[in-house]
C-alpha cells in the first residue's frame, strides 16, 4: 500500500480470550469482523496501513502515533505490542536477532526471556524453551541479573513459520467481541455517566447500537447528549456508523405534569420513553432495547418500578448496569472518555416530586399512563431528528445568540454551580440560584432586566437562557462557563490566580 515501507511500524495484536474458544466456523466470522473494524479504525485517521490475519494474531503495519491512537479501542483485542521483525532459517539466527536487538535494553538491568512458538508449529524445528536459555545466556553477560518473577526488562519472541517477532511492552485492548457479530439493539441515552456506559458495555459485547434520547431540557441538552455519544461513536464504534434520534418529549411531559400525579410522574415518564422505543426500533431493526438503570439508584429503578416500566417494552430491555454502584460507573466513564462530557449534562428533574412512589402497582401506572393521549408520543417519534454521529460537526454546537465571552455593562448575573463552589469564588455582585429552581421557574427572571447565567462549562446556563428568552425576558449565558470569567479576573489581577483553587483554573 501507498506510504508504507520497511520502515514503518508492525503491531502484534492478540485475540481476545473469546474469541480463541468459539468453534471453528464462527471463529472465522469474528475474525472477518474483527479485520474489518480494524481497517475502518485506522482508515479513520487518514493514514496508509495494512492488516493481516492469521488463525490466532493480527499484524498491523501503520505509522505508530495513528495505530496507538485507534487501536487500543476495538473490541475483540486483549493486547498489542510494537514488534520488531526478522525471519530465520535456524534457531541461530532467531538468537543473534534478539541479541543485536536488546543488548542495550538489558544493560545493567534485570531480565527474562519469553519465547512462545505461533501458527503452525510443525515448522519450527526447536522449542520455546530452547530459545529462553539461549538468547538468555547472550544476554546474561550485558545485563544485572536475570529475575524470572520481576524482571526490570521482559524480552519476548513470538516465533512463527519463518519469521519471528520481538517486543518488551503489551498495550491492554478493551477485549469483548468484534463490534457486529452480535446484532443490533436501540440505546436510550441521556448524555449522563450511566446510560454513556451502558452503552459501551454492550458495544464491548459486539452488538452494533443506534441511540433514542428523548429530549426534554432544549437545545442545550440536545448538544451535551450529542458532545457525549459522539465521542463514543468515534472512540469506540468502528466498522458502522451509529445514529442518534432525537425525539423531543416536551410537549408530553407537559401534558404529563397537568394531568397525572406526580407521585408517578418518573415511571410513566420512562414508559412514554418506551413507547417511543418500540417505534424507533421497529425502524432501525433493532433486537433488543438498552439502558443505563442500576436497581435502586433511584425511585424509578426499583424492582417493582422497573417491572412497572418494562411492561410496554415490545423487545428485550438489557440493563448491563443493574448491579453496578455509582462509583464503579464513574471508573468506567474515566476510563472510556466520556466522564468530562457527562459530568457538564445535568439530568433533567423537572419531574422531581416530593414523595415519589418507590413501588408503583403496574396496575396504578398503568391507569395514570391512561389519561394520556399517547398519539402525541408517535407524533413526536415521526418529527425526531436522526442525527449521523460520526458526520456530524461538534462546531455548529450551540446558539450563538445566546453566548458571550464578557458580562455586559448592567447585567444582572447569575451563578448556577452548587452553593459550594459559588462560596469558593463567583463573579463580583452575582447571585447564586438552585439550577433545578430556574429550570421549573424561569418566569423568576423579570423580562425588564438584562440577565446573564454561567454554570461550569456552560451548557446549564445555555439551558436556563434559553428557557428565560422563550418566556419573552433578555438573557444570554458565559460560553465555556467559569473557566471564561477566571480568565478575564485573574488577567486583570494576577495576584488572584494564586489564590484560587488550580481545579477552577484548568
Amino acid at each position: 500500500m501507498p506510504g508504507l515501507d520497511a520502515d514503518t511500524p508492525l503491531f502484534l495484536l492478540r485475540l481476545a480470550g473469546e474469541i480463541a474458544v468459539k468453534g471453528r466456523g464462527t471463529r472465522i466470522q469474528f475474525l472477518r469482523r474483527l479485520k474489518g473494524n480494524l481497517e475502518s479504525a485506522l482508515a479513520s485517521t487518514g493514514v496508509s496501513y495494512r492488516v493481516e490475519r492469521d488463525w490466532s494474531r493480527l499484524l498491523v503495519t501503520a505509522p505508530r502515533g495513528a495505530a496507538l491512537e485507534v487501536l487500543p479501542n476495538v473490541f475483540g483485542i486483549s493486547s498489542l505490542s510494537a514488534v520488531e521483525r526478522r525471519p530465520w532459517r535456524t534457531m541461530d539466527d532467531v538468537v543473534a536477532a534478539g541479541e543485536e536487538l536488546f543488548a542495550t535494553s538489558v544493560a545493567g538491568k534485570t531480565f527474562a526471556v519469553r519465547a512462545r512458538r505461533g501458527g503452525d508449529k510443525r515448522f519450527i524445528p526447536f522449542r520455546s524453551a530452547d530459545v529462553d536459555r539461549a538468547l538468555g545466556a547472550r544476554l546474561y553477560p550485558r545485563a544485572r541479573g536475570v529475575d524470572l518473577t520481576h524482571p526490570e526488562v521482559t524480552v519476548q519472541v513470538e516465533i512463527r513459520a519463518g519469521e519471528a517477532l520481538f517486543f518488551t511492552d503489551a498495550i491492554p485492548g478493551p477485549g469483548g467481541l468484534p463490534l457486529g457479530t452480535e446484532g443490533r439493539a436501540l440505546a436510550l441515552v441521556s448524555g449522563g455517566f450511566d446510560s454513556a456506559v451502558a452503552a459501551w458495555l454492550l458495544l464491548k459485547r459486539g452488538v452494533r447500537l443506534d441511540y433514542l434520547f428523548c429530549n426534554l431540557g432544549g437545545g442545550a441538552h440536545r448538544d451535551g447528549v450529542l458532545s457525549v455519544m459522539k465521542l463514543v461513536a468515534e472512540r469506540w464504534s468502528f466498522g458502522y456508523k451509529p445514529k442518534l434520534h432525537a425525539v423531543d418529549l416536551q410537549p408530553v411531559v407537559e401534558r404529563l405534569r397537568a394531568e397525572t400525579d406526580p407521585r408517578y410522574w418518573q415511571v410513566v415518564l420512562k414508559r412514554l420513553m418506551f413507547h417511543a422505543a418500540n417505534l424507533v426500533a421497529r425502524q432501525t431493526r433493532a433486537e433488543a432495547l438498552v439502558t443505563g438503570e442500576a436497581v435502586g439508584q433511584v425511585s424509578s429503578q426499583t424492582l417493582r418500578n422497573l417491572r412497572a416500566i418494562d411492561e410496554v417494552a415490545e423487545l428485550p430491555v438489557l440493563r448491563p448496569l443493574a448491579a453496578a454502584d455509582k462509583e464503579e460507573i464513574v471508573a468506567l466513564a474515566r476510563r472510556i472518555g466520556t466522564y468530562e462530557l457527562s459530568a457538564a449534562v445535568a439530568e433533567y428533574c423537572a419531574l422531581s416530586a416530593k414523595r415519589p412512589a418507590t413501588h408503583a402497582a403496574v396496575g396504578a401506572v398503568r391507569a395514570e399512563e391512561g389519561k394520556l393521549d399517547l398519539e402525541a408520543v408517535t407524533a413526536a417519534v415521526a418529527a425526531r431528528e436522526v442525527i449521523d454521529l460520526k458526520a456530524f460537526d461538534l462546531a455548529t454546537l450551540g446558539d450563538p445568540a445566546l453566548a458571550v465571552q464578557r458580562i455586559p455593562d448592567g447585567a444582572s448575573v447569575v451563578d448556577l454551580r452548587s452553593r459550594e463552589a459559588f462560596a469558593g469564588w463567583h463573579w463580583q455582585g452575582a447571585e447564586h440560584h438552585d439550577y433545578f429552581a430556574a429550570l421549573n421557574e424561569p418566569a423568576r427572571f423579570a423580562s425588564d432586566r438584562t440577565w446573564v447565567f454561567y454554570c461550569e462549562v456552560g451548557l446549564k446556563s445555555a439551558h436556563v437562557a434559553e428557557l428565560v428568552r422563550s418566556r419573552g425576558g433578555r438573557a444570554w449565558h458565559v460560553q465555556s462557563g467559569v473557566r471564561t470569567l477566571l480568565r478575564e479576573v485573574t488577567a486583570e489581577d494576577p495576584a488572584l490566580k494564586a489564590l484560587l483553587s488550580p481545579a477552577l483554573l484548568d
